[in-house]
């Protein structure tokens, strides 16, 4: 890393490798959100059918099996989204 580049960091920060940290995971993070918005705009040819169909005949369409036994309703724990703490299983918290 230049010279001048870490001068600068240490003027800011008082932990550089935590600056750097927080830099890299922020890149990574817009990184994400790009591609994401890329593959929004240009999405996958199964995409585009699948939209297209619509849920119901998507789901329609999938193989008459019987289903009921590869999902336990009782089996599962519910979770929550929580913007900034990510999914939590305790429904208590506001």
């Amino acid at each position: 890393m230049p010279r001048e580049v870490v001068d600068d960091i240490d003027r800011r920060a008082r932990n550089r490798s935590k600056f750097i940290l927080d830099a890299v995971r922020r890149e990574l993070e817009r990184r994400r959100r790009e591609e994401l918005r890329l593959s929004l705009r240009n999405p996958h040819k199964e995409s585009d059918a699948v939209a297209d169909l619509g849920m119901d005949d998507w789901g329609a369409s999938l193989p008459q099996e019987a289903t009921d036994e590869l999902l336990d309703p009782e089996g599962g724990r519910e979770v929550r989204w929580r913007s900034g703490t990510g999914w939590s299983t305790s429904d208590k918290e506001s």
